[in-house]
């Protein structure tokens, strides 16, 4: 089976995330795309995030180690990968997505009417994306992501002011 590279990024705002509604599929979903030629996956992120919403991000890093040399650069890794089957659909057969997925906040950009015509555009809280039927209008995966995501970053968080509160810092 064919597989093709995509690219993902939940937007987060404090206690929110930004989905669209996928006019295809018509569930919610973070914003993404294909890789373009000669792309790194962060790069295709971000651009699919502008061009599909208008905001510009940057990507949350949670790295082990970063290395800038002439020979090897670290770029962000990815919150989480998946493997997608993605059904036939008119002229396209049966295919995968190898989908990695990004965190990112919101650097500048607005999501303006001509975004929205395209699709709607909504920032969620955790309890609404829990409120929304799995896999009507919601993939459950993406529901089981989100909550993942929201639980993460509370512990990054608490991690971030226990960390500063030893070092006699405030956060």
């Amino acid at each position: 089976m064919e597989k093709q590279m995509t690219a993902t990024a939940y937007i987060l705002d404090k206690d929110k995330v930004l989905l669209l509604l996928h006019p295809k599929l018509q569930k919610w979903l973070p914003p993404g795309g294909h890789l373009e030629l000669n792309e790194l996956p962060t790069q295709a992120a971000i651009r699919e995030v502008f061009e599909e919403t208008g905001l510009e991000v940057a990507i949350i890093k949670e790295e082990h180690l970063w290395v800038e040399r002439w020979n090897a650069k670290s770029f962000e890794r990815p919150f989480l990968c998946l493997l997608e089957n993605i059904p036939e659909h008119k002229d396209k057969p049966a295919h995968q997505h190898i989908d990695f997925i990004y965190l990112a906040t919101v650097t500048g950009g607005s999501i303006t009417d001509a975004h929205l015509a395209l699709q709607p555009i909504r920032w969620f809280s955790l309890e609404e994306i829990l409120s929304l039927e799995p896999d009507l209008t919601i993939f459950s995966e993406t529901q089981m992501t989100i909550q993942k995501i929201f639980a993460f970053q509370e512990k990054r968080i608490r991690t971030q002011i226990s960390d500063a509160s030893a070092c006699g810092t405030s956060a």
